[in-house]
C-alpha cells in the first residue's frame, strides 16, 4: 500500500508540473504584446479580467506602461523565451524519467542557452529599471534579481556537474533552477487566487504579499523531487554529518531569535503588515515541519545519506531569518529604503538563498566523498580508474532516474 502511495504521489506530481508548464507557456510568450501593440491578445490578462475582473487587470496594465516601454525588447525576448523554457522543461524531465540520453542531452543544451538568454533580457530590464518602478515595489525588484542570479547559477552548476560526472548533484542543480523559472507561473496563479482570499488587494498588493512565500515553496519543491528521485541510503564516502546536533540546536536558538524580531517588526505595522507576516509564516512553518520529521524518520530508518541532506536543509531554514534579519540593515542603506520595505526584501529572499547554499553544500559533500575514495584508493587501481568511474557514473544515472515506475 505505501509503494502504491508513493507511485500515486509521484505521478500526480510529474502530470501537474508539466500541466502547469504547458498551460503557462503561451501565458509567457503572449504577455507583453498589449505593450507592443495596444489590443493585442494576451492570453493571461483575458484570463485574469474574467476570473477577478477587467478594472484589476486594467489598473494593473496602467502602472506598467512607463517602466515596461523603456525596456520593451528585452522584456519581450525574457518572456517569449521564458514561455519556450516552459515547454523544455517538461521534455528535460520526461526524457530523464524515460531514460531518453540523447534527447534529454539534446534539449539540454537547448535549455542551457534559452535560460541564458533569457536571464539577460531580464538583468537589462532591471538594469534601466529603478527599484521603486518595479511591479510590487523595490523588495519585489530585489527579489527578481535574486531569483535571476539563483537560475544562472543554478544551471551553470548543473552543467559542471554534468561534466564533472556527478549526475546526482546535475539532477539536484537543474530541479533548482526549474524551481526558480517555476516562480513565474506560481505568481500568476497567485494573482489569481488571491484576490478572492484577499479582496480588494492590487497586483502590486498581491506580488508582495507573494514574495513573502514564493522563494521557500519553490525550492522546497525542488528538495521534495530531488529526495524522492535520490533512493540511495548511504553516498560513497559521506560518512558522519556536517551538522551535528549541537550545530543545529544553535542554528534553531539564532533562527527563533530573528525570527521573534521579525515578528515584532510586522506585528508594528498594522493590517499590511499582519498579512505580509501571515504570508510568510504560514509556508514557513509547514516547510520546516515537513524538514523535521523527515530527517528524523530518515535516521530512524538508517538512511544516512538522506538524513544528512534533509538535515542541511532543516539548518538552512532555520538560519533563513538571521540572513533576512541581517540583509535589512545593508538594504536599507544601499539602496535607500525605508525600513519596511528593506526587512520584507530580506525576507522574501532568505529561504531561497538559504536553499541554495543548502543545496551547494549539499554538493561539496558529495564531491569531498569522491575525494576521500580517490585518496584512499591504492596506486595500482589508480591507474585503471578512467573506466571504472565511467562505469560507476552510468550506475549512478541510472539509479537516480527515480520516479520511472510511477510516471510509466
Amino acid at each position: 500500500m505505501n509503494r502504491l502511495r508513493k507511485v500515486a504521489w509521484g505521478r500526480v506530481a510529474t502530470i501537474t508540473v508539466v500541466l502547469v508548464c504547458l498551460g503557462y507557456a503561451p501565458i509567457a510568450m503572449t504577455e507583453l504584446w498589449p505593450y507592443a501593440h495596444p489590443g493585442a491578445p494576451a492570453f493571461g490578462q483575458w484570463i485574469l479580467a474574467r476570473t477577478v475582473s477587467p478594472k484589476y487587470v486594467a489598473d494593473a496594465l496602467a502602472t506598467r506602461i512607463g517602466p515596461y516601454g523603456r525596456s520593451l525588447v528585452p522584456l519581450i525576448v525574457h518572456s517569449v523565451l521564458g514561455g519556450l523554457l516552459m515547454l523544455l522543461g517538461p521534455v528535460q524531465l520526461l526524457s530523464a524519467l524515460r531514460r531518453r540520453v540523447r534527447l534529454h542531452r539534446a534539449s539540454g543544451v537547448v535549455f542551457a542557452l534559452t535560460v541564458y538568454a533569457s536571464m539577460a533580457g531580464a538583468a537589462l530590464y532591471l538594469a534601466r529599471t529603478a527599484p521603486a518602478d518595479a511591479f510590487g515595489g523595490a523588495a519585489f525588484w530585489i527579489v527578481l534579481a535574486t531569483i535571476l542570479v539563483g537560475t544562472v547559477l543554478s544551471v551553470s552548476f548543473g552543467i559542471l556537474a554534468a561534466v564533472g560526472r556527478f549526475p546526482d548533484l546535475h539532477q539536484r542543480w537543474m530541479l533548482l533552477c526549474y524551481g526558480f523559472l517555476m516562480t513565474a507561473p506560481l505568481l500568476r496563479l497567485e494573482w489569481g487566487v488571491l484576490p478572492w482570499v484577499l479582496p480588494g488587494l492590487s497586483m502590486a498588493q498581491v506580488n508582495q504579499v507573494a514574495i513573502m512565500h514564493l522563494g521557500s515553496l519553490v525550492t522546497f519543491g525542488a528538495l521534495l523531487a530531488s529526495r524522492a528521485l535520490d533512493k540511495r541510503e548511504r553516498v560513497p564516502g559521506v560518512t558522519g554529518s556536517w551538522v551535528p546536533l549541537p550545530v543545529l540546536a544553535l542554528a534553531h536558538l539564532a533562527g527563533a531569535v530573528a525570527l521573534a524580531w521579525i515578528v515584532r517588526s510586522y506585528l508594528g505595522w498594522g493590517a499590511t503588515g499582519h498579512r505580509l507576516l501571515a504570508a510568510y509564516l504560514l509556508p514557513y512553518a509547514a516547510v520546516y515541519a515537513v524538514l523535521l520529521v523527515r530527517q528524523w524518520r530518515a535516521a530512524r530508518a538508517g538512511h544516512t545519506w538522506a538524513r544528512e541532506e534533509w538535515r542541511l536543509h532543516l539548518t538552512a531554514l532555520c538560519l533563513a531569518p538571521v540572513l533576512s534579519a541581517g540583509a535589512a540593515l545593508p538594504l536599507q542603506h544601499s539602496l535607500g529604503l525605508d525600513r519596511q520595505t528593506a526587512l520584507c526584501a530580506g525576507v522574501a529572499i532568505g529561504c531561497g538563498m538559504l536553499a541554495f547554499t543548502a543545496t551547494t553544500v549539499v554538493s561539496l559533500r558529495v564531491m569531498y566523498g569522491r575525494e576521500v575514495l580517490e585518496r584512499a584508493e591504492p596506486a595500482a587501481a589508480r591507474r585503471t580508474r578512467p573506466a571504472a568511474a565511467t562505469a560507476t557514473a552510468t550506475a549512478t544515472a541510472t539509479e537516480l532516474d527515480g520516479f520511472h515506475g510511477g510516471v510509466r
